[in-house]
């Protein structure tokens, strides 16, 4: 007779693909949390790695998933699927988080009517254009949640309930403004409370690489395309995540 799996305060869905030369730094944060490690789990779910990806990944994860649904949203979708808990904290391959992290958000879900929490992002890279472009990027969707001009969550640093996340249907699978469709979805279930100190540090190299004017013109056009309810364009921070068979490792 099979065990029953053991049910976690907390678990954390890390969608992944190609990130040797990061991966490992955000899964030791994650290890290093104030919160005992046996009340959370770690899930890795990866988009079909040709690098080290998963070898890394499974050194630290309790699950490594290979990811069958389509883009970032479909990872987490993945992820949550396979989770134990009934909070679910998702975050990139690449970010940093604090000590403290795992342990502000379950505090924040003792309010019975918050269904998702999220946070600010901050630059790894310590550039003043970088510090400036992300506090203005808080300010804004903390301003338009608080204003119902539109509702948005950050994929890298938000949490939810996951009842409330599954009948929602999760994150739509599209190339981009996912975080704004699963939040207008989740506001209809509850309260979306921001955190102005659940931060963590966000890495700015691909919004480099893709151009930050360019960048930032184009999370514009897409935050406004998903208030109307289209399509939104491309994602410049994101890899198109291939669509995969599911397959399983557990520690």
């Amino acid at each position: 007779m099979a065990l029953a799996k053991e049910k976690k305060q907390i678990s954390v869905v890390i969608p992944a693909f190609n990130e040797e030369a990061f991966i490992r730094s955000t899964l030791k944060c994650l290890e290093r949390q104030t919160l005992p490690r046996n009340a959370y789990e770690i899930i890795v779910v990866d988009g079909g790695s040709t690098d080290r990806t998963v070898e890394i990944a499974s050194e630290f994860a309790d699950i490594v998933l290979l990811q069958r649904s389509k883009f970032v949203g479909g990872a987490r979708n993945d992820g949550v699927r396979v989770a134990s808990a009934d909070i679910i904290a998702t975050t990139d391959a690449d970010i940093l988080v604090p000590r403290n992290w795992l342990e502000r958000i379950i505090s924040d879900f003792k309010r019975k009517d918050v269904v998702a929490v999220y946070g600010p992002i901050e630059p790894i890279e310590q550039r003043m254009k970088y510090k400036i472009m992300l506090e203005l990027f808080n300010k804004l969707s903390h301003f338009a949640n608080k204003t119902h001009i539109f509702y948005t969550t950050v994929g890298a640093n938000t949490a939810f309930r996951r009842d409330a996340f599954l009948k929602v249907g999760g994150y739509d699978e599209i190339p981009a403004n996912d975080d704004y469709g699963i939040a207008k979805k989740l506001k209809k279930e509850g309260r979306i409370l921001y955190d102005a100190r659940l931060k963590v540090k966000f890495s700015m190299r691909r919004m480099e690489k893709f151009g930050v004017s360019r960048a930032l013109l184009l999370w514009a056009e897409n935050a406004w395309a998903a208030k109307r309810g289209k399509t939104p364009k491309v994602a410049y921070t994101r890899q198109n995540y291939s669509q995969q068979n599911a397959k399983q490792r557990t520690k």
